[in-house]
């Protein structure tokens, strides 16, 4: 038998001398880390679409929450975890979550750079502003880089010997399929103006809920407004 120890802060399996191991293990932290992600980008930036994405993702670990106790199968006969393993809960939070954001940066995402961005004096374009293909490439390559998460978390369900091959696929394929799902109803609500509807509410205005990062482009992120800002002190200064 392999040399194994359970690590306590990370609740998963590991084998000391297997590196391979010891990534898988803390790849099962992906979920946590990615609720600590949502909470901090709901608290500093009040987007509405950040919170209809979270809004999703719980809904997405309710659906799994009920597959299990309806489908009602074990885990591997020598698996290293509690409960129902069907589907995978690690690989259909981390699929929705990747499809989620590759839907949203290549289909929904129309960025626009802020006026002040486009140049220090407003009169040409800057250097370091991006293009639209130097945009929607960096755009593609985080989608790349998150769908590669997503699926080292399924595999390493499968290395720990938590869920079967085909728990984790069907993990992986009900949080895929959610994700579109879901990206379809908020399409929905955007087009109806159900979204817009709900920011004029009290509540929605007195938190500061807002909608713009469906045409703020991530590179330009409040840099427009920082360099619109340093061109009025400076010319206060005069």
């Amino acid at each position: 038998m392999r040399p194994e120890t359970y690590l306590q802060l990370l609740t998963s399996l590991q084998n000391p001398a297997d590196r391979i191991s010891i990534i898988s293990a803390w790849l099962a932290l992906v979920p946590q880390a990615l609720c600590i992600i949502y909470v901090t980008l709901i608290w500093s930036t009040r987007e509405i679409e950040v919170i209809l994405m979270f809004a999703g993702q719980m809904a997405c670990e309710l659906l799994n929450f009920g597959l299990k106790r309806w489908i009602r199968e074990e885990r591997p006969q020598h698996m290293h975890g509690k409960g129902y393993g069907m589907p995978s809960s690690h690989s259909q939070f981390a699929a929705y979550f990747a499809i989620s954001l590759t839907l949203f940066l290549l289909l929904r995402h129309q960025p626009h750079p802020h006026p002040a961005a486009t140049s220090t004096t407003g009169s040409a374009p800057s250097a370091s502003q991006p293009s639209s293909l130097q945009s929607f490439t960096s755009r593609l390559l985080l989608s790349v880089i998150s769908i590669f998460t997503a699926s080292s978390v399924a595999m390493s369900r499968i290395y720990l010997i938590y869920h079967t091959p085909k728990q984790v696929l069907v993990g992986v394929a009900a949080g895929s399929i959610f994700a579109m799902i879901w990206f379809a109803f908020t399409s929905v609500l955007r087009s109806e103006g159900w979204v817009e509807w709900g920011l004029e509410f009290s509540v929605a205005r007195w938190l500061r809920i807002r909608d713009l990062v469906l045409y703020e482009d991530l590179w330009d992120a409040g840099w427009g407004r920082f360099e619109e800002r340093r061109r009025i002190a400076k010319q206060k200064k005069r």
